[in-house]
């Protein structure tokens, strides 16, 4: 409400409002407001017409009662008239009414926007504004249809003035936020992009929040922004206080505009042009360089607006996860973040840092913090910041820390918050279980965990530990031990004694031979806790029962008179009645070998993902952003959750799994393994490490080989599989693949796992693995939008004739996938010689009814089958020289587009694929590697060399294969990498 003075004709508001201050009682001022709405009823109904003046303070009166809580029922058509005066105050008074008053579905909507109509036709700047704001302030449907059209024009009109435009940015954000439908996209969308250039700061501002609504749902119209908002970004960021004084907000210039235009670029991937992509990190290297500096002022403002920038500078570094040094120094920053005096700011640097923790540049600089975070843990008195603390020990844990992070976090739990106990308990497992150097360690923890947090641990917590136990033979002995004698304890949890029963009913005869765990002991422990315990662990005590009658004959009797007690074959309960009366008659009239077969132990469970880590996703639900499944890879030690030792010539560059901006990917499920009595272990495939049966059977190789083969005609997972397609389309029917295609292949070349592709409505992960001439591949499509998509279809695609060089078999996936869900696709890939092109993957379907498409190239590059190879130096020099043909050789001298990072550059030539040969080059600053190429057909061996000229920011690489192609197109991918 504008401010009321004594020259501008409003006294009675004044004397109005002063009476309602001095009222004594509620009855009181509504006696005095009845009187004022009976006085402005009269005059508004009475023979002489009000002039402008009276009609806005009467207005003003009804809009303060109005405000007051009171129900206004008239006073609208004037209010309307006010809009058709000339006069400022009449006016502003007439469109603050309608604001607040009209709402959408008023009779009196056609009259308004007549009204609005003509002011944005005035070229009248102070009314345009006014119209302008009343758009935006009611934001209805009908004033969208109305007006849509026309704000465009008015924003770009070379003629309008910069409030106008302000206010014409700011009211069509309004109205496509409300209704997007209506906001055409024309010509008006690439000229609103050069008003990033604009010499008001607050015209730039309002277009910046206009642009990056827009630019979430159309990418591609607004592309051109990217360099025109580095640029703004840049002078603004390398300008003094005092060169934006109107802007600079506490020595610090222009916050919130820096803020928007970060976020601006968030909405796409890194830019193309070297020359702005230089100017962009430039930029963001003075923000971190800032951050170091002495603080300008000592007001808390000042510190808000700096870390609000460089915060949003961090998110944009992480959100391009390209540049290592960058991303080492947002770690560097964040740390000195995690002990400030402000909560705030610790919340917000280990919210930072969880997403840090899964970026293979970042994730060891994130882990010199650990005892920092493990600190804060303990002492932080702000459960959300505790909370925070718990995510990031998750995210950054590997095969290094493991047993410190699990051994904290155990601790922790014991006084930890009701509220996110459960979720400590899901991590706790995980970690446990996916980082776990023997299985003892892994079933002490487990076991533990359910002693500090009985109440908490879920069913699926404790169906993983029997699942695991019971696939694996070495560790089932152990664990019937330990949770013996875990059940002596006088206070012992029933999730305790789920897991004993089932444990020592299964493996109890593996302990037996000690008189301190004989069976009797072991049958009157478990029976001591039947009657504390819930009808489905009395259930699956029965279950016990009769187990042992089968493992341990001479505790027939004893048992046989438990099942005959009234109490269980009169029991109210069903079930318990059904159990004891069927396992009592089955002891009784059975043979020896009828109930050793009835009764005989359960088979290994079938491979597949872990239930824990899936309820852990759907607790954090879709939005979350911690890294549940960072999926790295550490090539240190064995994975003995399903993968196999490291050997020479199976190790690969630890690479990290991207994170799917909360709609990370399931890990997919392994294909069931072996028959039954294999042994086999229920394969964590969040892991990198291949999947490999453990024990006795085929080698790791053969079993990933196998496991990749087509099933058998008869075999149930024939039955399943998708028919194959009667012949493979053709590239023209899907179309070019999008112009970015490259780079995104280029990403994938020497690493497995990532996000492909992403917009503003679809992401697809990526997670692969290869062994020798064979693949498989997961494809993650996750639904980014609230919409469900209609007639989903991925197809690959073969161009030319890489049918003949590269079978891949695909699974369909379903048609239809729900906003925020995800879908997975699995490919089975075979090298059938070698190749040069990858295949393109086709993606379509429908959204909002608009059909949508793209064609990428699928991360598959003849790198990819590359077999390392160990070789001695005069083995090396030997084979060097036999491939001394001019046509076997391929070398390129090319400038270093990254920083010459010799750990960062010696990662990169592992996750290509060969073996890095150390003391064979007498430069010890040279790069020398080996590996062979397997496909179907034949084998390709190949030697590199990699010359790196720090001085000149050189490298000189040479490629020698047996077949010239191969060497060509080698040289060209790795090039392509430094």
């Amino acid at each position: 409400m504008p401010a009321v003075s004594k020259g501008d004709g409003m006294r009675g508001l004044a004397v109005f409002i002063s009476d309602i201050r001095n009222c004594k009682s509620k009855e009181a001022e509504i006696k005095r407001i009845n009187k004022e709405l009976a006085n402005i009823r009269s005059k508004f109904k009475g023979d002489k017409a009000l002039d402008g003046y009276s009609k806005k303070k009467y207005v003003c009166k009804l809009l303060f009662i109005f405000l007051l809580g009171h129900d206004i029922d008239f006073g609208h058509m004037e209010a309307v008239n006010l809009l058709s005066s000339n006069k400022y105050t009449e006016k502003q008074i007439g469109y603050l009414f309608i604001s607040v008053l009209v709402n959408s579905n008023s009779e009196l909507i056609r009259l308004i926007n007549n009204a609005i109509k003509n002011d944005l036709a005035s070229r009248n700047p102070t009314f345009m504004c006014l119209a302008l704001h009343c758009i935006a302030n009611v934001g209805s449907r009908e004033m969208g249809e109305a007006f849509a059209a026309d704000i465009p024009r008015i924003l770009v009109a070379g003629d309008s003035m910069d409030s106008v435009k302000q206010s014409a940015a700011l009211c069509l954000l309004r109205l496509y936020k409300a209704s997007p439908d209506l906001v055409p996209m024309g010509e008006w969308t690439a000229r609103v992009v050069h008003l990033l250039n604009d010499q008001h700061m607050g015209v730039v501002t309002a277009a910046v929040s206009l642009i990056t609504c827009l630019c979430k749902k159309n990418p591609d119209d607004f592309k051109t922004c990217i360099s025109l908002a580095v640029s703004r970004l840049s002078r603004i960021v390398s300008s003094a206080s005092t060169d934006l004084q109107d802007y600079t907000y506490y020595f610090v210039p222009a916050p919130w505009l820096s803020v928007k235009l970060l976020r601006l670029l968030q909405c796409y991937p890194p830019p193309e042009d070297a020359a702005v992509k230089g100017r962009l990190v430039e930029c963001l290297e003075t923000v971190l360089n800032k951050a170091q500096e002495p603080p300008k002022s000592k007001k808390v403002q000042h510190s808000n607006a700096k870390n609000a920038i460089l915060f949003e500078t961090i998110s944009l570094i992480i959100h391009y996860d390209s540049e290592p040094n960058l991303l080492v120094r947002a770690c560097n920053q964040l740390g000195q973040f995690l002990q400030h005096r402000e909560t705030n700011l610790r919340y917000l640097a280990l919210e930072s840092m969880c997403t840090l923790a899964s970026s293979e540049f970042s994730h060891e600089a994130v882990k010199t913090h650990i005892d920092t975070v493990i600190n804060a843990l303990k002492t932080e008195r702000d459960v959300s910041v505790r909370q925070r603390a718990a995510d990031l020990l998750y995210a950054m844990c590997d095969r290094s820390n493991a047993k410190q992070i699990v051994s904290e976090m155990l601790r922790y739990l014991e006084t930890a918050d009701y509220a996110i106990r459960e979720e400590i308990v899901l991590k706790v497992a995980i970690l446990a279980e996916k980082y776990a150097v023997d299985y003892s360690w892994y079933v002490d923890t487990i076991l533990n965990l359910i002693r500090i947090a009985g109440d908490y641990v879920s069913e699926e917590v404790w169906y993983r530990v029997l699942q695991i136990v019971t696939n694996r033979d070495d560790v089932q002995g152990y664990a019937a031990k330990t949770v013996f004698e875990a059940l002596q304890a006088p206070a012992c949890h029933e999730n305790m004694v789920k897991v004993g029963g089932y444990i020592l009913g299964e493996f109890g005869n593996l302990i037996a031979g000690d008189p301190r765990s004989s069976p009797p002991v072991q049958f009157s422990l478990l029976h001591s806790k039947f009657h504390l315990c819930s009808v489905a662990t009395r259930a699956l005590l029965l279950s016990t029962y009769i187990k042992f009658i089968n493992l341990f004959p001479e505790t027939k009797a004893t048992i046989q008179g438990v099942l005959r007690a009234g109490s269980q074959l009169r029991n109210a309960d069903v079930e318990l009645q059904q159990r004891a009366v069927e396992y009592l008659t089955l002891s009784s009239v059975a043979s020896t070998d009828v109930l050793a077969t009835v009764l005989e132990e359960m088979p290994p469970f079938p491979e597949r993902e872990s239930s824990i880590l899936a309820k852990l996703k759907r607790k954090k639900g879709p939005g979350a952003a911690s890294a549940l499944d960072d999926g790295r890879r550490d090539a240190s030690s064995n994975d003995i959750n399903g993968g196999v030792e490291p050997t020479p010539s199976t190790v690969s560059t630890p690479s990290p799994s991207a994170d799917l901006l909360g709609l990370r990917a399931a890990p997919p499920p392994a294909a069931p393994q072996a028959p039954a009595g294999a042994g086999n272990l229920l394969v964590d495939v969040s892991s990198d490490g291949p999947v490999a049966q453990p024990g006795l059977g085929p080698t790791p190789e053969e079993a990933f080989l196998s496991e990749l083969e087509p099933p058998a005609p008869e075999s149930p997972m024939a039955l399943l599989a998708d028919p194959a397609p009667a012949a493979d389309p053709g590239p023209e029917d899907f179309g070019s693949p999008i112009p970015e295609a490259d780079e995104l292949l280029n990403k994938f070349v020497c690493k497995n796992n990532g996000v492909l592709f992403e917009n503003q409505l679809l992401q697809i992960g990526v997670k692969s693995e290869f062994r020798q001439n064979l693949g498989r591949m997961y494809l993650f499509y996750g639904n980014k939008t609230s919409v469900q998509f209609q007639s989903f279809t991925p197809t690959v695609v073969h161009p030319g004739d890489l049918q003949t060089q590269l079978a891949v078999q695909t699974k369909r996936v379903a048609a239809q996938v729900d906003g925020g869900a995800q879908v997975q696709q699995v490919l089975n890939i075979e090298c059938l010689r070698d190749f040069l092109a990858p295949p393109l993957l086709s993606v379509r379907f429908r959204y909002g009814g608009a059909p949508q498409s793209l064609t990428l190239k699928l991360p598959v590059t003849i790198n990819k089958f590359f077999q390392p190879t160990e070789m001695a130096a005069q083995d090396f020099f030997q084979r060097w020289k036999q491939l001394s043909l001019p046509q076997q050789e391929a070398q390129k001298i090319f400038k270093a587009t990254h920083p010459m990072d010799a750990e960062v550059t010696k990662a990169k030539l592992l996750g290509f694929g060969s073996a890095l040969l150390d003391n064979v080059d007498p430069n010890p600053e040279n790069f020398v590697g080996a590996g062979i190429i397997q496909t179907k057909a034949l084998q390709v061996g190949c030697l590199l060399r990699l010359e790196p000229n720090a001085q000149a920011q050189m490298y000189r690489l040479t490629l020698r294969t047996s077949k010239e192609p191969v060497s060509r197109h080698l040289c060209e991918l790795l090039a392509q990498q430094f």
